[in-house]
């Protein structure tokens, strides 16, 4: 049996296929359909992102198959890896990402100041105001920062519920906490360094709970994953400071995680995105960042890969109404503004990094 076919009927069958699946979303201008098509014959997007592959897998898969000309060529880095790969490459004038997607949002937005381009999105009308920053650089998700602890050696009547009891807790017990508390190392971790200065700019009793919370000892790493994975085997016993997507998605699976939501403030980070003035493919990286804030985009982070929504309008409870629904007032947005860079100038920086290390005993 023959399998040639006339070319004819292929190049009708892909542009039918093609114009059925690459055309603009409902409601977005008329004249984005020239958008799509200069990204298709660009062909990829560079992602450089600090959300794992295995978290946004589910968001690229989704992407490819509405613009099947156009591949994600994503490069998973943590937060500091990230910063200065990217701020090398600019200066050197070489290959670099299109699009940044940062969960440190301090660093993320240094890197928007100097390095982004202006986009107005389409989806921008249905983003907080919050969020979006002089529409270069946009907030992505709403994602709880939580305590995580050990269900089987953590009784459930001890799990703290605010900053305070988590501090009280540990300091009544440091015999059995003692090296058992983890957090982020902020001199190696960008995102644990924003977190830490976002506690103390919400409680002006950080450092002295922090100080309680290190009395038996601090273990600190650079990474979410590894801290969990202590909690859940028992090397820890509690951590403070987790993204709370993360957690969700791993407890899901793993019956020794617990989780505990502040009720005295929870902080609430959103992943900082923009894309490059010097993008070598600006126009998929346009059809990236809409997609990622896009209802489809927003639904598959909230509903597959675990990531609160901060649209409102996403089926389930993994976006802002229902985060509100179960924490009210205690949600604590981290607004992406310049307020974000007043500790990155290097000497406040290096003061405050001195400063935290005598409160945790570093």
């Amino acid at each position: 049996m023959s399998n040639t076919f006339p070319l004819s009927l292929i190049a009708a069958t892909v542009f039918v296929s093609m114009s059925a699946v690459a055309a603009p979303p409902q409601g977005y201008p008329s004249d984005y359909q020239s958008v799509i098509d200069a990204a298709t014959k660009e062909g990829k997007v560079v992602v450089y992102s600090t959300t794992d592959i295995k978290a946004a897998g589910p968001l690229v898969k989704g992407f490819e198959a509405t613009y099947p000309g156009i591949k994600v060529e994503y490069n998973d880095m943590n937060s500091t890896e990230l910063y200065n790969r990217f701020i090398s490459e600019q200066a050197s004038g070489g290959t670099s990402g299109d699009v940044v997607w940062s969960s440190s949002m301090d660093t993320g937005l240094k890197l928007a100041t100097d390095y982004a381009q202006e986009y107005k999105s389409p989806e921008l009308a249905q983003l907080p105001k919050w969020a979006v920053w002089n529409n270069k650089a946009y907030g992505t998700t709403y994602e709880p920062v939580v305590f995580i602890y050990n269900k089987r050696m953590i009784p459930a009547g001890d799990v703290p519920d605010s900053h305070a009891a988590l501090a009280k807790l540990i300091a009544s017990q440091t015999d059995k906490f003692k090296s058992k508390v983890t957090t982020y190392d902020i001199e190696k971790s960008g995102l644990g360094f924003m977190l830490s200065v976002q506690d103390a700019k919400a409680d002006p009793n950080y450092f002295k709970t922090l100080a309680d919370v290190a009395k038996g000892g601090l273990a600190v790493q650079s990474s979410t994953g590894t801290m969990m994975e202590r909690v859940s085997s028992g090397e820890n016993l509690i951590g403070f400071n987790i993204l709370g997507s993360y957690a969700e998605a791993r407890a899901k699976t793993d019956p020794s995680l617990g989780i505990a939501y502040p009720k005295d403030y929870t902080l609430v980070l959103s992943r900082v995105s923009f894309i490059s003035q010097q993008a070598q493919h600006s126009h998929a990286a346009k059809l990236w960042l809409d997609y990622v804030l896009s209802e489809k985009g927003q639904t598959i982070l909230a509903n597959q890969a675990d990531i609160p929504s901060l649209r409102n309008d996403i089926e389930g409870k993994n976006d802002i109404d229902g985060l509100t629904k179960m924490l009210g007032n205690a949600l604590k947005p981290i607004p992406v503004d310049e307020s974000l860079l007043e500790y990155l100038q290097p000497k406040k920086r290096l003061d405050y990094i001195k400063q935290w290390r005598t409160a945790a005993g570093k």
